[in-house]
């Protein structure tokens, strides 16, 4: 922690020196102490878009984790899906936000549903994929173990495949927060009436250059914030994969 607060405080500081000397418009580039007062000022304007932003992130991840975790497992039941949606997985990865969004917004409206979809668009994969290699990685002879003793198929997995899941899930769920800001502003700048990226569109035609990177703050905080609590979440609900590999 010590070390990122210093590497900010070397970037915050070089900008500020940047910004006041370099000979750049404010409106281009306002200063860090520029963006602060922002953040003060304009927190009545702020606070209400930061709300619904964060409000379509969460219940976007949700969404993500939902659809990830039930392909996931029907990949994992059923191995020919795997060869047949698997391709098609990766291949929507390679498809751009920024083009698909306004269509999304065009086709489902200006309203909460585009946005759950582009950010579920952006959240799946990794939720999904890590899911599938936790299920992946159980010892094989545990499986085989369960059926010796008499158990079913759900039994094993419910009580060895899917413990083992849950820190794949978890960080899949971490890395689908950090890309949702992203997905959420893409959407609301295609089409929206409020929310962060919404306003940053609005700011920047305004010289509102403060305002706008005000935003992007609290976007990145957002992202933080919610990195951090699936953190805390996961050293709750799976302890053992924070220890040693001995005890693993």
């Amino acid at each position: 922690m010590i070390g990122a607060a210093l590497i900010l405080a070397a970037f915050l500081g070089a900008w500020e020196l940047y910004a006041d000397f370099g000979g750049v418009d404010a409106f281009v580039l306002p200063a860090p102490h520029a963006v602060a007062s922002s953040l003060w000022n304009d927190w009545s304007v702020l606070w209400p878009d930061l709300r619904v932003t964060a409000g379509e992130v969460l219940l976007g991840v949700l969404v993500a984790v939902a659809l990830g975790l039930a392909l996931a497992v029907a990949i994992h039941f059923w191995r020919p899906l795997r060869r047949s949606v698997y391709p098609l997985l990766v291949g929507s990865q390679a498809i751009p936000v920024v083009i698909v969004a306004p269509l999304l917004v065009a086709w489902l409206g200006f309203g909460l549903a585009p946005k759950l979809a582009i950010i579920a668009l952006v959240c799946f994969f990794p939720v999904c994929v890590t899911t599938l290699d936790g299920l992946a990685r159980v010892d094989p002879e545990l499986p085989k173990l369960m059926r010796t003793l008499g158990a079913s198929r759900w039994q094993s997995f419910r009580r060895v495949e899917a413990p083992a899941a849950v820190p794949g899930l978890l960080s899949g769920a971490r890395i689908a927060v950090a890309v949702a800001v992203i997905g959420a502003v893409f959407a609301e700048q295609s089409g929206s009436s409020s929310g962060l990226g919404h306003l940053i569109t609005l700011s920047i035609p305004l010289l509102e250059t403060a305002r706008a990177y005000a935003a992007v703050v609290l976007l990145a905080l957002l992202a933080v914030v919610l990195f951090g609590l699936l953190a805390g979440v996961e050293r709750v609900l799976v302890p053992w994969a924070h220890e040693g590999g001995d005890r693993a």
